[in-house]
């Protein structure tokens, strides 16, 4: 089922009876950003708070969420700029209400920057800081169990035969799609490319990664506030798991220094990632193998297009032009783009 954008009006009340620190409500406004769970400002009689309404099926539950609040508390206490949540008059800080998960945070000021709003000072900042985060959870969470997830699973790299059969049906969707605009027609073109580069490239599918470690899981630049030019706080900690570190790395920088066109801001990234390095002890190879494994991931990956054409869901619709065009870039430009990570 696609995930409605709608906001309900939250339990409020039955919320702030858990929390008579909080006060008396005033008003309750939705926040819009946010892909995968609701939020909301709640201002009160003793002050504003971000009130999150956890929807996200995988990590929903009152376990998960309460590892997840353990977490961003034993950073804080660190010096890392997070927002921890805040307890119950029982000491409690997920509120199950409705068979719904609620969890009440300070408010913190702050905007969202991304790599084009940085410096190459900021890059260097923002590497700093995912490495420190890393180090971090090293620090404050227990070691990883054998075999590298929380899941138990594997970091296994997509197949291009499953890729191909994909691209057939996204390209059947896409076809049969009424009225055919010009999403479409870049939808069409940019399957038949993928599905090129991939016949070229299909022999260059990376092994399973030899180690992983705790990771945010989605540090982007929506789950991080500034106040001027020093990051404020890392929010939305949902997918904290078990996963190669030095791909999360890769992956935020594709995220945070990709241009509209496309293209990698690759003086940037070298900033970011040579700070990174420094931060966390990893070295260029490590570096160099999470690149070309992140390479392959978005080279045979289509989230946008599925939540379009599969899940009737458009909220991504906007970052498609840009996330495709990263992935043709990319493998033209793959010894520069390796080299900015690893050098």
């Amino acid at each position: 089922m696609p995930r409605s954008s709608a906001h309900p009006v939250p339990p409020v009340g039955a919320l702030l009876r858990r929390h008579p620190h909080a006060g008396e409500p005033l008003a309750c406004v939705p926040v819009t950003e946010g892909l995968l769970n609701r939020g909301y400002r709640l201002a009160t009689t003793r002050g504003s708070y971000f009130l999150k309404q956890h929807l996200d099926a995988p990590t929903a539950d009152r376990d998960t969420i309460t590892r997840q609040h353990r977490a961003t508390h034993r950073l804080h206490a660190l010096g890392l700029p997070v927002a921890p949540p805040l307890a119950d008059s029982r000491g409690r800080t997920v509120a199950v209400i409705g068979g719904r998960c609620y969890a009440l945070h300070p408010w913190v000021e702050g905007r969202h920057r991304d790599g084009a709003q940085l410096t190459p000072g900021g890059s260097r900042r923002l590497g700093a800081l995912l490495g420190r985060v890393h180090t971090g959870l090293d620090r404050v969470m227990e070691p990883p169990a054998p075999g590298g997830r929380t899941d138990g699973g594997r970091h296994d790299s997509a197949r291009p035969e499953d890729t191909f059969a994909l691209i057939e049906e996204l390209l059947r969707l896409v076809r049969a799609h009424r009225p055919r605009g010009s999403f479409e027609l870049l939808a069409e073109h940019r399957l038949r490319e993928r599905r090129g580069l991939l016949e070229r490239h299909g022999h260059r599918r990376p092994p399973a990664p030899a180690t992983a470690g705790w990771v945010h899981g989605d540090f982007h630049p929506l789950n991080l506030l500034y106040r001027g030019a020093e990051p404020a706080a890392i929010i939305d900690w949902d997918r904290l798991g078990v996963r190669p570190r030095a791909e999360e790395a890769v992956r935020a920088a594709a995220i945070f220094f990709v241009r509209p066109d496309g293209v990698l801001d690759l003086a940037k990234t070298r900033a970011y990632a040579r700070a990174y390095r420094r931060a966390s002890g990893a070295d260029g190879t490590e570096l160099a193998a999470a690149a070309h494994r992140v390479w392959w991931e978005r080279l045979n990956d289509f989230w946008t297009l599925r939540w379009r054409y599969q899940l009737n869901d458009r909220r991504a619709d906007p970052q498609f032009p840009a996330v495709s065009a990263l992935a043709v870039w990319w493998t033209r430009e793959y010894d520069a783009v390796r080299d900015a990570f690893a050098s």
